[in-house]
């Protein structure tokens, strides 16, 4: 399968001509964390054991886990491209259609990928991996669900990148031993520069995991930053509510443009189109960039936009047939 991304938005530009862009093509909330200005002197020293605890202490506790099982990592993606490296190379079952890094990162590590479309198929792998809300469709399983499939895998990942808005989703309570979890920082907060993202494990993988990443693996502004983003709650709450109600309204104005909403998740939606390259590039010749799928003709995601210009643009782009 082809290692796509959202995100690229110098394609669009150099496609369509540059100009004020809305990058909906990633899912990352486009109505970040206010960053407020940080001390100069955390420019100048290495991380510090102090911060780095800190950010812990605080993730476990939004997460809902032990700290001891909680690793700051470089963005969730730095996980993905180490953890098939230190697990015994077997045979991987990844649910599919989903992110495709995962089965990517596998094969080039070695390992056998199947790709399943239901949970019951995964079972008997050395490695599963299941997206939970999934991306691009939004599927979700219950925990207890996945502790089910756990017991029948000899290791199970769990990417919950997306699912700060659902902790009734979350797995990370729970703690299964043979359970690895993502987390992503940069989605919900909107900070995705910052590449933060959270491994939460049994400590005993914790440790050989830290040990690969190597010293210093996140910077001192970004577990500062996590730290106190993470702590403020007030503002998780606004833009979960805020999300809730927009990924709503997207859909009201995608159907009344004639598409079929396929499900999605708070910070993004997926659509039926009926020609996706088509309505991409109508929508890009509004400079409203968006997410196709190689193995779809059909499928379009887009994020949620952030502010009363953004939705204007995007509902006058969208009316237009």
């Amino acid at each position: 399968m082809q290692r796509d991304h959202g995100g690229d938005i110098d394609r669009a530009a150099k496609q369509y001509g540059p100009g004020d862009w809305i990058d909906l093509s990633t899912g990352i909330n486009r109505r970040p964390w206010p960053v407020t200005a940080l001390d100069d002197q955390i420019w100048h020293i290495l991380p510090t054991a102090a911060a780095q605890q800190k950010l812990i202490g605080v993730a476990a506790e939004w997460f809902r886990c032990d700290s001891n099982s909680v690793l700051p990592v470089a963005g969730a993606t730095a996980a993905i491209q180490l953890i098939p490296r230190l697990l015994p190379r077997g045979r991987a079952a990844v649910l599919t259609p989903s992110y495709n890094e995962y089965a990517a990162s596998l094969r080039s590590a070695g390992w056998k990928v199947r790709e399943c479309a239901r949970i019951e198929d995964m079972a008997g792998a050395g490695l599963a991996v299941v997206v939970n809300p999934n991306n691009p469709d939004g599927r979700e399983w219950a925990p207890e669900q996945l502790v089910e499939l756990a017991a029948k895998t000899d290791h199970l990942i769990v990417d919950e990148s997306f699912a700060d808005p659902r902790p009734d989703l979350s797995l990370a309570p729970m703690m299964p031993g043979n359970v690895l979890i993502l987390r992503s920082f940069g989605k919900f907060w909107g900070l995705a520069g910052l590449r933060l993202g959270f491994l939460i494990a049994p400590p005993a993988f914790l440790k050989p995991f830290a040990e690969a990443a190597g010293p210093w693996p996140v910077s001192g502004p970004a577990l500062e930053i996590g730290a106190a983003a993470l702590a403020d709650r007030g503002w998780a709450d606004s833009a979960v509510v805020y999300h809730s109600e927009a990924s709503l309204r997207l859909d009201r104005l995608a159907i009344l443009a004639g598409w079929q909403a396929l499900g999605g998740t708070h910070l993004f939606r997926l659509y039926d189109t009926g020609n996706a390259m088509a309505e991409q590039d109508r929508l890009a010749h509004a400079h409203i960039w968006s997410r196709r799928f190689p193995y779809s003709d059909r499928w379009l995601r887009l994020g949620i936009p952030g502010n009363a210009q953004e939705w204007e643009r995007v509902a006058r782009a969208l009316s237009r047939r």
